[in-house]
Formats: C-alpha cells, sequence, structure tokens
C-alpha cells in the first residue's frame, strides 16, 4: 500500500521521538558509567527499557512510512503516553509547563498527521476492495 503525504510526514516524525528516546538512552549510560546514579539495578534497567521504546518507536516509524497500519496503531499509542508525561510534567509539585508544552505541541501534531493517515488508508482500501468487487463482477 502506498503512504499518503501525512503518513511520510508522521513517520519521519516518529523517527525523530525514536531517536531522541536513543538519546536519553545513550545519555543513561554516560551517568551510568559516570557513577551518577542512585541505584545501579534501577539505572540500567532504566536504559534497557529506555532502550527497548527506542527500538520501539522507530519500528513504528518504518512500518507508518511502508503504510502498515501496526505501525500507525503504535505511533498514536505513542502519542498518547507522550501527551500523559505532558500532563505529569504541567501538574504536581515540580511542574515545569513549558517542558509540558514542549512535549505536548509535537504529540498533538503527531497524533493528528497520524490519524490523517489512518482516514487515508481506509479510503484507499475501500476504493481497493470496491475495484475488486468491480472487477469480479464484470467477468
Amino acid at each position: 500500500m502506498r503512504t499518503n503525504l501525512s503518513g511520510r510526514i508522521a513517520a519521519v516524525l516518529v523517527g525523530l521521538e525514536g531517536l531522541g528516546l536513543a538519546a536519553l538512552t545513550v545519555r543513561e549510560i554516560v551517568a551510568i558509567a559516570s557513577g551518577d546514579t542512585g541505584s545501579i539495578e534501577s539505572a540500567i534497567a532504566l536504559a534497557v527499557l529506555t532502550l527497548v521504546g527506542a527500538a520501539a518507536v522507530i519500528a513504528f516509524a518504518f512500518a507508518i512510512w511502508r503504510g502498515q497500519s501496526w505501525g500507525r496503531s503504535g505511533g498514536i499509542v505513542t502519542q498518547l503516553l507522550i501527551l500523559a508525561v505532558a500532563l505529569g510534567a504541567a501538574t504536581g509539585a515540580f511542574a515545569d509547563p513549558a517542558a509540558a508544552l514542549a512535549l505536548a505541541a509535537p504529540a498533538v501534531v503527531v497524533l493528528v498527521l497520524l490519524v490523517l493517515a489512518v482516514r487515508d488508508a481506509g479510503r484507499a482500501g475501500r476504493g481497493e476492495r470496491d475495484e475488486e468487487a468491480g472487477g469480479r463482477a464484470g467477468s
């Protein structure tokens, strides 16, 4: 299936989010190596989980680029998780509205692009089924 423009832009942005997670993993590894952690076991676990998350988000980006629905679904879930983190950053004792906005704004943009890509993929799928049904009826 051919990916539309909104899907391509979403794929690039989701890929950048995955690279951001990979950079965060590197930062966590540097903190572990420099001894800047309270608990080495927790720090290693967090680095491994962040790396797994980065790999998943990058895989979503490639799948979105190729027009696969599982990539769009994973991308949507990723954006919703980012929005949840942004909400947490905006509230509480150590609230940082600027950080919340920096997280939420790109997530909303990517979420809208992914929803548009899903809508366009649905239209394209219905069009292909209609063509197939018309081809069989005319035989």
